[in-house]
Order: structure tokens, then C-alpha cells, then sequence
């Protein structure tokens, strides 16, 4: 279980994360509103800083809803 320190740092942290990517949370906001089903395909992509590229993709899963919804019940977003 998360003390209370913890969880303020937490936070701390994702305040200054999206003061330095405010488009992020908007896409999340997005996503939310339409909303996520079984069988969304999420990808994500990486560039390194020398130009290496790495992909990948899940298909979404009950199991991976439940987990989303556990996440958003701990009241982290």
C-alpha cells in the first residue's frame, strides 16, 4: 500500500511531467472520452536521440481493462 509521501510525490512528479508535455494529457483526455474496449490496439513508438527507432503494439484485454480500472480507482491519472 502507497503512504501518503508517497503518493504526493507521485503527484509532484506528474505535475511537472505534464508542465513539460501539456499535449500528453489532453491525448489521455481524448482517450477517455472515447473510451477504451476490448480489442483497441495501442502502439507506441520510441526514437532515440540517435535515431534508433522501436516499436511496438498490445491488442487491449479484459484483463487489461480491470487493471485500467483498478489504476483509476487508486485515484492515479
Amino acid at each position: 500500500m502507497m503512504n501518503f509521501e508517497n503518493i504526493m510525490k507521485i503527484r509532484q512528479a506528474w505535475s511537472t511531467f505534464t508542465g513539460n508535455h501539456p499535449k500528453f494529457p489532453m491525448f489521455l483526455k481524448a482517450v477517455q472520452r472515447e473510451g477504451i474496449k476490448e480489442g483497441t490496439i495501442v502502439e507506441i513508438s520510441l526514437t532515440t536521440p540517435d535515431g534508433r527507432r522501436m516499436d511496438t503494439n498490445i491488442k487491449v484485454t479484459e484483463s487489461d481493462l480491470q487493471l485500467f480500472d483498478t489504476i483509476r480507482s487508486m485515484g492515479i491519472q
